[in-house]
């Protein structure tokens, strides 16, 4: 069955108009909360998590997903603006049923997002999202809950607090960060409290960039996406290291003492390597997805670490260390989850990490980050309208043969947007001219066939 609302990473799409209505938040909360009540066998559930980002729809969103939850006769905890992996994070640990994070990750204030985890604190699955879609477009008038049973809600003040303690204990016992000059760009986003907090409590010298919200300037020309303003700040302040959030805190982009950008492939080869000495990498396995750097996977393999692709999304990534008992993986965006530590992507728990290993080597963090020359890689869209062109024979053929000219000196990965009616076309290797070639060749068959 085709996924109708949720797409890689919970709902998602422009802020008061469908599917991000107040209207749809309600019935997403009254279907979410009968199926996984139903999931439980009909066990009684009555704890709901939500937190959210600084976006301005974020108030409607809120109020209604709570309408929702209390109508279903669920209990409310608000967090108030928290990053996605503390949700995960407090969902488990308050012995919630549901949790929810209301943002948009990357996107424009303009966007906003439902995002959905488990008692587990871990995201939903495929297969139960699909049964909340059922429910979202059915009458659900009948399974609300009588006036006597209707829920109540309450805000949770010290969310915050411990969200950084528990990121706090990642580090070990008495580890510090002690002597380095940090400059963190919160992206005007949901840790913009909560990062530069964290670090200072660790005993970093502390410049923060990002972190004055106003409900519309989240990750604009600030955070993981768009790092020009750090990289400057950086330079600026002879700082040892940045650290760029996006608008969620799920994603990490680190910066160097030079102004240099750090993404997350290098981020994972140096966690990885790192782990694996110290025999905390799990089957010497990284999970990546299908967009790392073929660098990245040389660099493994000469380190004797397997790397185990997955289709694009951290929640695949994460399905895959689940079933195979990984600890560590992510993506290049800068997604990166730490099993030991966490149930989804963490960027502010990801660059604790990255500092601990730069201050242990004594060295700078352009000595220490940049870990592999990374393949020559280009990224093109072609836009279609007519139906996926890649059912045609002829763009079949387009694709066999640019797997061909690639042969053993690089790699194609051509796939159709998840949000859009886009074919991405990413090809990279050794010869910068011939993966420019391929990927111009195929588009254009693409293109025709659009």
């Amino acid at each position: 069955m085709t996924r109708q609302y949720f797409g890689t990473d919970g709902i998602r799409g422009e802020a008061n108009s469908f599917p991000m209505t107040a209207d749809m938040a309600l019935k997403v909360a009254m279907a979410t909360a009968y199926v996984l009540r139903e999931q439980q066998n009909g066990e009684h559930m009555n704890r709901v998590v939500i937190g959210k980002d600084t976006r301005l729809s974020c108030y409607m969103l809120e109020q209604a997903l709570t309408a929702g939850f209390l109508s279903m006769g669920m209990n409310v905890i608000l967090t108030g603006p928290i990053p996605t992996p503390a949700v995960a994070r407090l969902t488990y640990s308050l012995r919630a049923d549901i949790g929810v994070m209301i943002s948009a990750s990357h996107n424009p204030y303009t966007d906003n997002g439902i995002k959905l985890f488990g008692s587990d604190g871990f995201k939903l699955s495929d297969e139960i999202e699909l049964e909340i879609e059922k429910m979202i477009d059915s009458n659900m008038e009948k399974i609300l809950a009588k006036p006597e049973k209707l829920g109540k809600a309450a805000r949770l003040d010290d969310a915050p607090g411990r969200y950084i303690e528990f990121v706090k204990r990642s580090l070990g016992r008495g580890e510090t960060l002690e002597g380095l000059k940090v400059v963190i760009d919160c992206a005007n986003g949901a840790a913009y409290k909560i990062a530069p907090a964290t670090l200072w409590e660790l005993e970093a010298e502390v410049i923060t960039i990002g972190n004055q919200p106003n409900g519309k300037n989240i990750n604009a020309g600030c955070g993981a996406t768009d790092t020009a303003a750090l990289q400057a700040r950086v330079v600026a302040e002879s700082a040892d290291i940045g650290i760029a959030l996006d608008g969620d805190a799920d994603r990490l982009i680190v910066v160097d003492e030079t102004g240099a950008r750090i993404d997350g492939d290098q981020l994972m080869g140096l966690m990885a390597v790192h782990w694996k000495e110290r025999g905390q990498l799990a089957g010497d396995t990284l999970v990546s997805t299908v967009m790392s750097n073929l660098g990245l996977e040389r660099y493994l393999t000469q380190n004797g670490i397997a790397m185990h692709r997955t289709p694009v999304g951290d929640r695949y990534v994460v399905e895959a260390m689940r079933d195979g008992g990984y600890t560590l993986g992510g993506e290049q965006s800068g997604h990166i989850v730490m099993a030991e530590y966490g149930t989804t992507g963490d960027g502010l728990m990801a660059a604790l990490q990255v500092m601990h290993i730069i201050r242990a080597s004594g060295k700078k963090a352009s000595e220490v980050c940049k870990v592999f020359d990374p393949l020559p890689q280009i990224l093109q869209n072609v836009t279609y309208t007519n139906g996926t062109p890649l059912d045609k024979d002829s763009v079949k053929d387009a694709i066999a043969k640019a797997e061909e000219t690639l042969a053993n000196d690089g790699r194609l990965l051509v796939r159709p947007s998840g949000t859009e009616s886009v074919i991405r076309v990413m090809a990279e290797g050794d010869n910068p001219d011939l993966v420019k070639q391929v990927v111009g060749d195929l588009c254009s068959v693409i293109e025709q066939n659009a």
